[in-house]
């Protein structure tokens, strides 16, 4: 860092990178609250509203690792301005979208700008905060992480019930600007760059966003013989891409970190696997209050919120504890909790009742507040400062890879039990079946997340 960054205020950085840190959450769920909506105005059937969702996380998580290296080399803040510009952009077009293709493509849009905000916010926290008030630091960023999602069902539920779905997206349009305005004004003389490599891996960043499309497409259509095919393939660029990285000079991604840092390896493993176990939750609970429940979706965003607000409550706790005690036993007891919640989830048909559902949402809730700052302090105080960058784009990745393989699952649920039709009265039984397939798996992903993050070696040195 130049003499010039070390005088920079790192109050300013933290708040401008949780800004922006706020804006994607926020779009995500609100979207994820108006969907019916969305469903009834534009005659959208059950895949493709999967799709506005999976579309935005499928692209962010294409690109991300791509834009870690090309932040690293040209610099955070740049790409971070570039990333607001677009999302700000691509929320405009899809307000005034008339058909289900257009929202697709704006959302995909959406993703790419997205892409840049995942790699650099947290990049510029750690590379500005010293060891020792990182995980306060990370803890306020993941905070506003869940004041977005938090936000994003009750704003995004008022709005879509009083104004309509396009509103959502005006805000999120409003909310980017003022994120673009700090950029511009207060951050204007400053830019963080960890590396002096002039060379991108071009073969490896398409072989990276091929491999990732063909895994996801394929597993979310597992059950044709297509699907088989575009999975089979998605692994033999996987194995074609780890045995490159490993032989480049300056590759997008340090798999020699993944094979060789023990700690970094299986934090990022559990970060994926909890992330592909517990996101699913938010799109399944928001048609099956609205649906199922009948709640308007102002109330449904009333009740999805407790999940949130007590994500919000404990992750800056468990961040200050990550500074002064082994973050990955922390994030292991959240990950233990988060499953105790899946299992519940399971079980919700019909006629559950609303007591149980929220309890069942507030366990979720304080299991992830309690895992995701730690499982993030792990992975950034395992690194060298000179893989910040890359890091950053790992935990990015894997929630967004984690993310978009839980909308798969889904996907592939909807594919089976409820096909290409839209939801409606007669479909709900085929809803309630769809939701009970994807947490049981999302269960057994949770066990598997718990061993992932035991498996782990100890960060404190």
């Amino acid at each position: 860092m130049s003499e010039k960054n070390s005088r920079v205020n790192k109050n300013i950085v933290l708040i401008t990178a949780t800004f922006a840190s706020f804006l994607v959450p926020f779009m995500t769920s609100s979207v994820n609250i108006a969907l019916p909506t969305i469903a009834q105005d534009l005659s959208v059937d059950a895949i493709n509203l999967s799709w506005i969702t999976t579309s935005f996380l499928l692209t962010s998580a294409m690109f991300a690792v791509p834009f870690a290296k090309v932040a690293d080399i040209y610099g955070m803040k740049r790409i971070f301005k570039y990333g607001i510009i677009i999302f700000v952009l691509s929320s405009l077009a899809a307000a005034f979208s008339n058909s289900v293709n257009l929202i697709l493509l704006f959302r995909c849009i959406q993703g790419f700008g997205a892409s840049m905000l995942f790699v650099t916010s947290l990049a510029m926290i750690v590379s500005i905060f010293p060891k020792n008030e990182r995980g306060k630091a990370i803890g306020i960023n993941v905070s506003a992480v869940y004041l977005g999602l938090i936000c994003g069902p009750v704003i995004g539920g008022f709005l879509n019930h009083f104004l309509g779905w396009r509103s959502i997206f005006i805000f999120a349009v409003i909310v980017g600007l003022i994120s673009l305005l700090l950029v511009i004004t207060e951050l204007r003389d400053y830019e963080w760059a960890e590396t002096t490599e002039d060379s991108i891996d071009y073969k490896g960043s398409i072989l990276y966003m091929l491999m990732l499309a063909l895994v996801l497409l394929g597993f979310s259509n597992i059950s044709e013989l297509i699907g088989i095919i575009l999975l089979v393939l998605g692994i033999v660029l996987l194995l074609v891409f780890i045995y490159l990285e490993l032989r480049v000079d300056s590759p997008i991604l340090e798999m020699k970190l993944f094979f060789n840092n023990r700690c970094f390896a299986f934090s990022n493993l559990a970060t994926l696997i909890s992330f592909a176990s517990m996101y699913s939750v938010t799109f399944l609970l928001s048609l099956y209050l609205q649906y199922i429940k009948g709640y308007t979706s102002s109330n449904a965003g009333l009740i999805m919120c407790v999940q949130t607000v007590l994500m919000l409550i404990i992750s800056p706790i468990s961040g200050r504890l990550s500074d002064r005690y082994d973050p990955g036993k922390i994030s292991s007891l959240g990950m233990c909790i988060i499953s105790l919640s899946t299992i519940m989830l399971a079980l919700i048909d019909a006629n559950s009742s609303l007591i149980y559902i929220i309890v069942t949402l507030a366990i979720l809730g304080i299991g992830i507040g309690i895992f995701s700052a730690p499982n993030t302090t792990a992975i950034m105080s395992s690194v060298e400062r000179k893989f910040y960058g890359v890091a950053s784009a790992s935990v990015s990745t894997m929630r967004l890879v984690g993310q978009t393989s839980g909308m798969a699952i889904c996907l592939l649920a909807f594919s089976l039990f409820i096909g290409s039709n839209q939801i409606l009265p007669n479909k709900y039984p085929a809803l309630i079946t769809s939701l009970r397939f994807v947490f049981a798996i999302s269960f057994i992903l949770s066990i598997f997340a718990i061993f992932a993050s035991l498996a782990r070696s100890d960060v404190k040195e």
